[in-house]
């Protein structure tokens, strides 16, 4: 056997797993293929630090930045292959699961409902030999006047059993004219909305029949595991078919893990869902879709499809009613995709009369600009970094991770999530942190640490500035922090020069998502990132991709009406709007 096809065994002593891992690929990649989740930001490049592990027992082999076996020394699992059985220990910080998946935005509010879906309970006679005929053509002829006049195959291979064994009485659940699915009397006809989010997954279930919102819930994108950002995981599909179905997969299998959940806190199935509402950015709505994604990830940034799109749900692998279809909410172009679309719907009643901006930040960041009746839309690549990712500290929002840091009496203050000792920061934390750094002068107005504050020290040979006990960040961190930033104002200057208006000309500021609704605005116009406009101009609205998601999966109206949205939208390339560069430019001081 040749040394890449050797295998060893690794015992992940803390998570109290193993997994098989041959000397070809690394620990990360093995915990990947088994299922281990260890939070890897950049995908297992090398770039991150976010896998760390340190090894307890056996050899392992690391690249020339990591010395091998040190049992003091932590090191990217993506970098350390092993040469023998091994055991190691996983950094708390790569282990921290999410605990803020924002599920919550609007579930008060009252959806207008008009399902493109419903039920009709259906009872039949016993056929006998003189009067008999097959199971679908009698269901149909009890269906005429409904309009049916086809059966889903998968719905019509269960039909047969189903009659008999309720006596002839069924329920059918139909879709148009076609039957989708055929259960017993009294099985409830269910919803599924997901917003379908770059690092989280948002899951709502609603009762079609009776109106009810009945549940919500979030978890963590598994294809988190393949990259923090959009990029790392489209090259990663790039790479292979297998690879791009692997990504397709994930996709899907947290969809019917909602669901899946979901339907257990309400008593119910997973086969009673008969209608399912999915929004996401364009880079998720390829990859679930496993649509080609390498013409998307490069200049001009062609989508395979932009018009709302409705499939079998069973094509993509999620679990639900055997017919049910899958509705997908249209993209505007580019990288602006159903989740700014379902945002806009959510929040119309609050943008339609004022000139405003309606954000989601997160690792690509969509930002329209509502006047005078037009939509101007941009996406800006503001990267993982504003959400924790590729910072050399930062972390999800899970326990332990500082969400807050503020000055005290002179001296830095940190508040973590959960009230844990630190880990890391998250999104809302790297902002605060910044801006502190910036007011004490740690961090000059370009960016650059200064060396002579107490704050300050050398470390593994680059700067960095002490937090709080463990947690640091470096100088390529604050740069990390500048283009991202840079990026989003840069989005809200080229969008007002577009519409011919001046900063103060903003009305509202509407900031949605799960980031958004915990980062300190004074925080987010101290470092630059926002307009310097009155506080009361902004509201932060939480997951309101959730909530238009849910408005599509109630109504068949409001899919007309997020149609016309995504239409009015005016999509500006970003990189390809003259001055695009020197406005950048103008915005990465803080």
């Amino acid at each position: 056997m040749t040394a890449a096809g050797t295998r060893h065994a690794v015992r992940f002593e803390n998570l109290n797993r193993e997994a098989p891992c041959s000397e070809a690929e690394t620990i990360f990649q093995s915990a990947r293929r088994a299922g281990i989740r260890i939070v890897g930001a950049c995908g297992g490049r090398g770039v991150c630090g976010t896998c760390m592990v340190r090894v307890l027992s056996g050899e392992i082999q690391a690249d020339a930045s990591q010395p091998a076996r040190n049992p003091r020394k932590w090191l990217r699992a993506c970098q350390v292959r092993p040469q023998g059985d091994c055991a190691v220990e996983v950094a708390p910080r790569s282990l921290a699961r999410v605990v803020r998946a924002e599920v919550d935005g609007g579930s008060e509010r009252p959806l207008a409902f008009d399902p493109v879906v419903g039920v009709h309970q259906v009872s039949l006679s016993v056929p006998t030999l003189y009067e008999g005929g097959a199971d679908a053509d009698r269901v149909l002829l009890a269906l005429q006047q409904a309009g049916m006049k086809r059966i889903d195959l998968h719905a019509l291979r269960e039909l047969p059993s189903v009659l008999r064994e309720n006596d002839w009485n069924v329920r059918a659940a139909w879709r148009g004219d076609e039957v989708i699915a055929i259960a017993a009397p009294g099985r409830r006809a269910l919803g599924l909305a997901v917003d379908l989010g770059t690092t989280n997954c948002a899951g709502y279930l609603l009762d079609l029949e009776s109106q009810a919102q009945l549940a919500g819930i979030g978890i963590e994108n598994p294809q988190a595991s393949y990259g923090a950002d959009l990029v790392s995981r489209m090259n990663h599909a790039i790479g292979s078919a297998e690879q791009q179905r692997e990504l397709q997969a994930a996709a899907a299998t947290a969809i019917s893990e909602l669901g899946r959940t979901l339907c257990e806190a309400v008593s119910a199935t997973p086969e009673d869902i008969i209608d399912v509402a999915i929004c996401g950015n364009t880079a998720m709505h390829h990859l679930l879709l496993g649509l080609p994604v390498r013409q998307l990830g490069r200049a001009p940034y062609v989508p395979a499809a932009c018009a709302a799109l409705d499939v079998k749900a069973r094509e993509l692998g999620v679990v639900c009613a055997p017919g049910a279809y899958a509705h997908f909410m249209p993209n505007v172009g580019g990288y602006v995709g159903g989740d700014h679309v379902a945002t806009l719907l959510a929040t119309e009643e609050r943008w339609a009369k004022a000139t405003s901006i309606v954000m989601d930040i997160g690792t690509n960041t969509e930002i329209s600009l509502i006047h005078n009746g037009k939509i101007f839309t941009v996406s800006c690549p503001s990267g993982p970094a504003l959400e924790g990712g590729h910072i050399s500290c930062g972390m999800r929002a899970a326990e332990g991770a500082i969400e807050r840091v503020s000055l005290e009496q002179g001296r830095i203050a940190v508040k973590c999530i959960g009230d844990a000792e630190p880990v890391g920061l998250c999104g809302s934390g790297v902002l605060d942190a910044i801006a502190v750094l910036v007011e004490t002068g740690i961090v000059d107005r370009g960016g650059r640490m200064q060396d002579a504050h107490p704050a300050v020290r050398e470390q593994g040979g680059r700067k960095e500035a002490l937090i709080a006990p463990g947690v640091a960040l470096s100088q390529g961190d604050v740069r990390s922090v500048q283009l991202a930033k840079a990026a989003i104002r840069t989005g809200v200057d080229l969008l007002l020069r577009e519409a011919g208006l001046e900063e103060s000309g903003i009305e509202r500021v509407i900031i949605a998502g799960a980031f958004g609704t915990y980062i300190r605005v004074e925080s987010a116009i101290a470092i630059g990132l926002l307009p310097a406009l009155p506080p009361e101009r902004f509201e932060q609205v939480g997951n309101a991709a959730g909530l238009g998601v849910r408005m599509a999966l109630a109504s068949g109206t409001v899919r007309g009406r997020a149609n016309e949205l995504a239409v009015r939208c005016r999509y500006l390339e970003l990189g390809s709007v003259p001055g695009f560069q020197k406005a950048f430019l103008a915005r990465i001081g803080f």
